[in-house]
């Protein structure tokens, strides 16, 4: 985590200039420099702060992901109460911008890669992962019992993850409203396959 001090309009700066920097060049090629002569500022400074490139990407992921967890309380706000409305308020929340921008999702992309081998980005990377199955299986089992849920949850999770890691591999923009519509036909088959066969009993 980057220490304590750092003005909040410095500290936005450098996350912008990591997410410009990743898009262009890519996570391997972008360096201490490159930011910080994007973001205005001296290679020390991020030193200081983050302890290097490593400490920044952290930073940055951090961002994203409170990002995406106001989203998805946003949604959650202005959706429905039905099991439906709310696992739909978080399937928009993921795939709203800017965490759908080429920026972002590259730096996703890396995160995910480099979760694999870095302790602190895979801690990252389980909290993002739990929290996701976590919130879909809740609204699951209000419907489903717990096997049930828990597949549903898990064949949620796999569509929107699926269609990220596509997004962030393909040169245009991802489709937004097609991974929207086929992750809603996947929940209301769930949840209406359940009440059919509850219905036969």
């Amino acid at each position: 985590m980057p220490k304590i001090g750092m003005q909040p309009i410095r500290r936005q700066q450098l996350i912008e200039a990591t997410l410009n920097s990743i898009n262009e060049l890519g996570f391997a090629e972008t360096s201490i420099q490159q930011i910080a002569q994007r973001a205005g500022v001296s290679t020390g400074i991020i030193s200081h702060y983050f302890k290097g490139k490593n400490g920044l990407i952290e930073a940055t992921m951090r961002y994203l992901l409170q990002q995406l967890g106001e989203s998805v309380k946003l949604k959650k706000a202005q959706s429905g109460p039905t099991p439906e409305q709310r696992l739909m308020a978080i399937v928009h929340a993921n795939f709203m911008a800017p965490q759908t921008d080429h920026a972002a999702m590259k730096v996703w992309l890396a995160f995910w890669a480099n979760s694999l081998h870095q302790p602190e980005l895979h801690r990252l990377q389980q909290v993002n992962h739990h929290r996701l199955h976590s919130n879909l299986k809740y609204e699951f089992l209000k419907i489903l019992d717990q096997a049930e849920a828990e597949k549903a949850a898990q064949g949620l999770a796999a569509l929107i993850d699926g269609f990220w890691l596509r997004g962030a591999l393909m040169k245009e923009d991802i489709n937004v409203s097609i991974a929207i519509e086929i992750c809603q036909h996947y929940i209301q088959t769930q949840l209406r396959s359940w009440t059919h066969n509850k219905e036969q009993l």
